[in-house]
């Protein structure tokens, strides 16, 4: 009896589609119904706990933004040092290691404050106006104080008015750090002053 079901029923193999569909129009169907992309195969559960989410690409915000201060920081201190020995030098005094720890230990919390914060907000158009305008402060006092001051004067005050100086033109969008360059220069030519003695 079950051999008389198989024979009349016909192997599925045996039986012809109603339709027949290319296998390119098939494959063309499932990528459209979007079959694919709702199966869960293993491989892709095993991509899914493995892989890491690409929300966070880099280090904080907050350690990013203390890393470039620092970047600005550093080579300005050891201006600022070189400049108080350079001075010191220049009217033949010796400056001792506790000269210079107390000029940084004076110096060095109000100049990282203000390069960490000036840094933060380096492209914004209030921030390089107010640097345009120190940079054509400390510029002029500079070359004043190298021309006319008193040798006590400038040892107090040449280092930090040079470091403040070479900070704002660094940090100046370079047209106007050339401005400001070009002001400070047409005004040392004007007054009759020298950039070396």
């Amino acid at each position: 009896m079950s051999k008389n079901r198989k024979n009349k029923c016909g192997s599925p193999a045996e039986k012809k589609p109603l339709i027949e569909i290319p296998e390119e129009e098939k494959w063309r169907l499932i990528r459209e119904s979007g079959l694919l992309d709702s199966v869960n195969t293993p491989y892709q559960r095993t991509l899914a706990s493995t892989s890491t989410p690409e929300v966070d690409d880099g280090p904080p915000p907050l350690l990013e933004e203390i890393f470039n201060a620092l970047v600005i920081i550093m080579p300005h201190t050891f201006f600022l040092i070189m400049m108080d020995i350079l001075i010191h030098h220049q009217y033949a005094k010796q400056p001792t290691v506790r000269d210079i720890a107390g000029r940084l230990v004076n110096t060095l919390p109000i100049m990282a404050i203000f390069m960490f914060y000036t840094v933060r907000h380096k492209d914004n158009t209030i921030l390089q106006l107010a640097l345009f305008l120190l940079s054509l402060g400390v510029g002029p006092r500079m070359i004043w104080l190298v021309n006319r001051g008193s040798w006590l004067t400038n040892l107090a005050q040449c280092p930090q008015v040079a470091t403040i100086w070479l900070y704002t033109v660094v940090q100046l969008k370079l047209s106007l750090a050339l401005l400001s360059l070009t002001l400070i220069g047409g005004w040392t030519w004007w007054t009759g002053m020298k950039l070396l003695l």
